[in-house]
């Protein structure tokens, strides 16, 4: 969702599962958000970003199931 001061972005993981050292993911189980996931992260600073893009990319080798092949 962009918003003025802010990106929120959700990712299609379970909370328990990224690793995020700096604290930034917040748990939105069973809230009712838009979006899919359990994780919500908000990125609000361009220097931000490439450690918002480190969670994203966890979410992304999840759902690719982490570049392994499944033949």
């Amino acid at each position: 969702m962009v918003r003025q001061s802010r990106l929120r972005l959700s990712l299609n993981m379970q909370f328990h599962e990224p690793h995020d050292p700096k604290g930034i993911a917040k748990d939105v189980t069973n809230m009712g958000r838009w979006g899919n996931g359990d994780v919500e992260i908000n990125l609000s600073k361009s220097d931000e970003l490439p450690y918002v893009m480190g969670l994203v990319r966890q979410a992304l080798e999840k759902q690719m199931g982490n570049g392994e092949s499944e033949a």
